[in-house]
């Protein structure tokens, strides 16, 4: 019997390197299961809903650096896929999406479930094309696998079913890939200029991305000879933050006026390997230094004194012989000491815990942050959950922590840990829910459970949009349409056959989540927070000030005064700050 397109597709898909694809089967894509089923090599693992399929296959991506794949059926299957794979591209998670697709007889027909998958995918993909005849498959199979690897992105291959069931064509083009790390610096005059600003300069500050995860060694080398403090972005956290003396934490709307001002001071800002998109937060009278492995970020988010093409570990080293060791550390020490005083400010966050249904969801995190492993993969929902991440998780050297960091989609924690818990069997995997994130994808929790995988999921409940919440008071509106009506989330857990727990007391929360985090299967820990704490940015300006006193204003006279006084009482250290 003739081997199948669908055939050869598993075949490749397994032998460059990917172990499972994330799928609701149908239709135009039974054909694909079937080979799936048959093939020893590669597994289907059944969602519930695409848009957590693109999530999971992008968060194997991103742990791994290995190809990862998900498909959906015709129409509204691959539609769904989407937001993830939107996500997945941002984040430079090698994906390739399978959009099976109709018959291709009926194209241009508006034909039952009919979608043009190369306008639907442009925009989120570097490869994207559909097959429609048997020779190409092989072809654009090899340059849709080969981009993704090497561009650190989507690739989509529209698959029609007609095509998908048809006998493979003669092809010369081989079925594996060709993984490349380029050593990629900038020339050695370049260098030198950048090395003599550098030793002519005494403010230095290091602001790094996650282009610096594979050079840990060689930036906290630089930070000590140049007497350098260290900030980050959230998405390099825990590649940075671990053994490192010299780091004073992250700016950005979740970072610490530490941070903030490590930059703003300083003389010269030297950026390592980010793309930091919010350059409000970036200085505009300080000379700026950006390397970056792609050229096409330089200079894109602010004025470069200088704007070099490299690879951070490589360029580093490169770059550390031709250095000269400060003698003076005052500026380090000024900045370390601030870091100091704002670790101490956060931490009376700790110590007040909260009120029955009313807990500090900074407790919450700094206990997560204590009972979890210390090679824990942690995912964080966008929002709230992702500023308490951001102040109370502690990086370790094994730690990872994934979220939609440059998308910013609602429901990616629970998602995301699906795929981490597949890819890395041999870690704990902790999801950081907010309700209105869990609540989205809510079906995908059966998956899980499905799957047998001890995902930890703790939801903060703080029965509201809590970001949008705050956006909306910082604009001068009073907030509207953000409350949620929760279901016991503890109560469907269980039904799902999770073991489950919900805490109302401060009191109850690290022994509770120390025994959740014993349990062995999946867990889920509803923990009702206080809707009114606040997460202010490591800056607030007059605007933003007279935007929130109108809020409350404008709360007080609708006849919400006791959210107002809720709101001050919860937050009374952050309003004094601000004002």
């Amino acid at each position: 019997m003739a081997r199948k397109i669908a055939e050869q597709l598993a075949d490749t898909l397994a032998g460059s390197g990917v172990e499972r694809i994330y799928a609701v089967t149908g239709d135009s894509l039974n054909e694909v299961n079937e080979a799936i089923r048959k093939n020893k090599s590669i597994k289907w693992i059944h969602v519930r809903h695409e848009e957590v399929g693109a999530y999971a296959a992008g968060a194997e991506a991103q742990l791994t650096g290995k190809l990862a794949c998900c498909a959906g059926s015709s129409g509204p299957g691959h539609v769904h896929l989407i937001n993830g794979l939107y996500d997945a591209h941002r984040s430079e998670a090698p994906v390739i999406a399978i959009a099976s697709t109709m018959p291709t007889n009926e194209f241009g027909t508006k034909y039952f479930q009919e979608t043009d998958t190369i306008k639907l995918f442009d925009d989120c993909s570097y490869y994207n094309e559909i097959v429609t005849t048997a020779q190409q498959f092989p072809r654009m199979m090899q340059a849709a696998l080969q981009t993704a690897i090497s561009q650190r992105g989507v690739s989509v291959i529209g698959l029609p079913g007609d095509i998908a069931k048809a006998s493979v064509a003669d092809c010369d083009t081989p079925i594996f890939t060709y993984p490349n790390a380029p050593i990629i610096t900038p020339s050695q005059n370049d260098l030198q200029k950048l090395a003599d600003l550098l030793n002519s300069t005494e403010r230095i500050t290091l602001f790094c991305g996650m282009g610096c995860k594979d050079a840990h060694r060689e930036l906290v080398l630089l930070s000590d000879i140049l007497k350098a403090p260290v900030a980050y972005t959230f998405k390099s956290k825990m590649e940075i933050q671990y053994d490192n003396p010299n780091e004073v934490g992250m700016t950005g709307l979740l970072g610490m006026p530490s941070g903030y001002y490590s930059m703003h001071e300083a003389d010269v800002l030297l950026m390592l390997g980010t793309d930091f998109p919010y350059s409000a937060f970036l200085p505009s009278d300080v000379k700026v230094i950006q390397i970056d492995i792609k050229a096409s970020r330089l200079g894109r988010r602010t004025k470069l004194e200088m704007g070099l093409l490299g690879d951070i570990k490589s360029t580093l080293q490169a770059l550390l012989p031709l250095l000269k060791s400060k003698n003076t550390d005052s500026f380090l020490q000024k900045q370390l000491k601030r870091y100091a005083n704002v670790k101490k400010a956060l931490s009376s966050y700790i110590e007040n815990k909260g009120k029955p249904n009313l807990i500090h969801p900074e407790y919450v995190m700094s206990v997560v942050n204590k009972v979890a492993a210390s090679n824990a993969v942690f995912t964080v929902d966008t929002g709230m959950t992702c500023v308490w991440g951001a102040r109370y998780l502690e990086a370790t050297k094994e730690r990872s922590m994934i979220g939609s960091f440059n998308h910013g989609s609602m429901a990616n924690a629970m998602p995301q840990s699906l795929g981490a818990a597949l890819a890395c069997p041999d870690r704990e995997v902790v999801a950081l829910c907010g309700d209105g994130g869990i609540s989205m994808l809510l079906g995908d929790m059966q998956t899980i459970v499905q799957y047998k995988l001890p995902v930890r999921i703790i939801v903060f409940n703080n029965r509201a949009l809590g970001m949008v919440k705050l956006e909306m008071e910082v604009d001068g509106l009073p907030d509207w349409q953000t409350d949620m009506m929760n279901p016991d989330f503890a109560k469907v857990a269980e039904a799902m056959g999770y073991t489950a727990f919900t805490i109302t007391d401060p009191e109850q929360v690290e022994p509770v989540l120390t025994e959740a985090f014993k349990v062995d299967g999946p867990v889920l820990v509803n923990v009702m927070t206080d809707p009114n704490a606040l997460a202010m940015p490591p800056v607030v300006n007059y605007e933003e000030m007279v935007g929130f006193a109108q809020s409350m204003y404008r709360l007080m006279m609708n006849g919400r005064s006791e959210e107002v006084l809720a709101t001050i009482d919860s937050n009374y250290k952050h309003i004094k700050e601000v004002l």
